[in-house]
């Protein structure tokens, strides 16, 4: 306060003092604003908020819903709603609430805790805070949203029945719906649209309300969800001639969309990410995906095309029927709880995309660790490092990775291989090498794949370092992957 009151900050100008707070991050500024009257009326300056990114989470400790962020969420959206020009913003109901799979449920009804009840409806209460305060801002160039609703959709808290307890009639649902259509129908300049996972919130018939002038400045979409069916159809994907960056579940992505994308009057596909969920494969077959032609046509018209798969819980039956060779797979994580990615598949993407692969994660959240090498003296994973000249980045865990062949891969990749996470536990030894080995033979692990890499490294210790929820961290990485074009 003290200099508040000085003679030198009053002497500043308001342009001055708005330049200097335009270097704190966001929650700083908040803080800052309770300074005194002269900052809070420079903090809440609109060039200072054009661009928001925040994550909604839970209660504290596992003990709430997350209600007491809403009156939080309400202040920002009526102070910048209507004026922010990026908005990038992850809800998550129940964070910090893990341990409530424990509790034990009440007597009326075992399978919907109270604690889920109000974590549905603090969700959909503080979607629709967002919403509203958008509805009017008509410049708004990139909205992201992404809603980390798993625990509730693995709880059955999104099943229509006790969805219904929370939303009866379906009232905020369809608000939500209707305000969205609302908040598209007003844009001008949208050039960035990203929903993933937000409950109820896009419909299959949503991008249709898409201004005409946003449909000809968007750049980059993303709609991700659990729905069967699909969120964007051919004839709204025709609407938007100049996408660079497209995000969708790979089920949804047609060989029709396919040969759209491929048109001479359409401008070149940079990124394209896809979701392959095992889980849906039931009810979203893979049927009409393209074939190998209708990729050659893709790459002929995008020769800059970069593609990014991520296959949960997938068997290998199915990935070996999506792979085809003309895709340019830069990116690829296999995420699974039970089904294991086999041999077969990994030698498969060595063999075919060794041009382009960057980025392989290889993960299983299962308490037994497969054995890929099978045996073999060429374990995949070594032949996979060999083969793809520009892979920078080799994440495992839940498979078996003999500490030999982890030293082998560090020395065939070197420098080049920026990241090399490993988890401890997925690490074995054989002990026919161990025995001639005379040190400990984790430190001789760690000092021989050092060598190789030129740099010191260690195995991760902790799982959970490697270990995150796969929507989220497709979301994520989807942002990441489509913003560095």
């Amino acid at each position: 306060m003290a200099l508040c009151g000085g003679v030198g900050a009053l002497a500043l100008p308001s342009e001055l003092i708005v330049h200097i707070f335009s270097f704190l991050s966001p929650r700083d500024k908040l803080r800052a604003s309770a300074v005194c009257s002269r900052w809070r009326e420079c903090l809440f300056y609109p060039a200072l908020w054009t661009n928001l990114k925040l994550r909604v989470g839970g209660g504290t400790n596992g003990g709430g819903s997350g209600s007491e962020e809403t009156p939080k969420l309400e202040f920002l959206m009526r102070k910048f709603g209507s004026f922010v020009r990026e908005l990038q913003l992850e809800f998550a109901p129940v964070e910090g609430c893990l341990q409530l799979h424990g509790v034990e449920a009440p007597q009326s009804d075992p399978r919907f805790p109270d604690q889920w009840k109000d974590a549905a409806k603090t969700y959909l209460d503080q979607v629709l805070c967002v919403l509203r305060g958008l509805r009017n801002n008509r410049n708004i160039r990139k909205l992201s949203m992404y809603g980390d609703t798993c625990i509730l959709q693995d709880e059955g808290v999104l099943d229509s029945l006790h969805l219904s307890q929370v939303d009866q009639g379906g009232k905020k649902i369809k608000e939500i719906q209707r305000l969205f259509g609302e908040i598209l129908a007003n844009s001008r300049q949208l050039n960035w649209l990203s929903s993933a996972f937000m409950l109820g919130m896009v419909t299959p018939s949503s991008l249709a309300a898409v201004s005409n002038s946003s449909a000809g400045s968007l750049e980059h979409l993303s709609l991700l969800d659990n729905q069967l069916v699909p969120l964007l159809g051919v004839v709204e994907l025709e609407r938007l001639p100049h996408l660079h960056s497209l995000a969708l579940d790979f089920s949804d992505f047609s060989a029709t969309m396919c040969r759209l994308l491929s048109g001479g009057d359409r401008a070149p596909l940079h990124r394209l990410s896809l979701l392959l969920n095992g889980g849906a494969l039931a009810g979203k077959p893979l049927n009409g995906t393209p074939a190998d032609d209708d990729w050659k046509a893709l790459v002929r018209h995008s020769a800059n095309l970069r593609v990014y798969i991520m296959a949960l819980d997938t068997g290998s039956q199915h990935l070996l029927a999506i792979l085809k060779p003309s895709i340019p797979l830069e990116r690829i994580h296999f995420d699974s709880y039970s089904a294991s990615t086999s041999e077969a598949t990994v030698e498969l993407i060595s063999l075919q995309y060794h041009k382009t692969l960057t980025h392989f994660t290889l993960m299983r959240d299962d308490s037994g660790f497969p054995d890929l090498s099978d045996n073999r003296n060429e374990d995949p994973l070594v032949l996979l490092a060999w083969r793809c000249i520009h892979l920078s980045v080799l994440v495992i865990h839940g498979y078996t990775m003999w500490a030999h062949n982890l030293i082998a891969i560090s020395r065939l990749r070197g420098s080049n291989l920026k990241v090399l996470a490993v988890s401890e536990e997925s690490i074995d030894f054989d002990p026919y090498q161990t025995f001639s080995v005379e040190e400990d033979p984790v430190h001789n692990l760690i000092k021989e794949v050092s060598l190789g890499l030129g740099r010191v490294w260690h195995p991760v210790m902790d799982a959970s370092v490697v270990l995150s929820e796969p929507t989220q961290h497709f979301y994520r990485e989807v942002q990441s992957f489509s913003e560095g074009m």
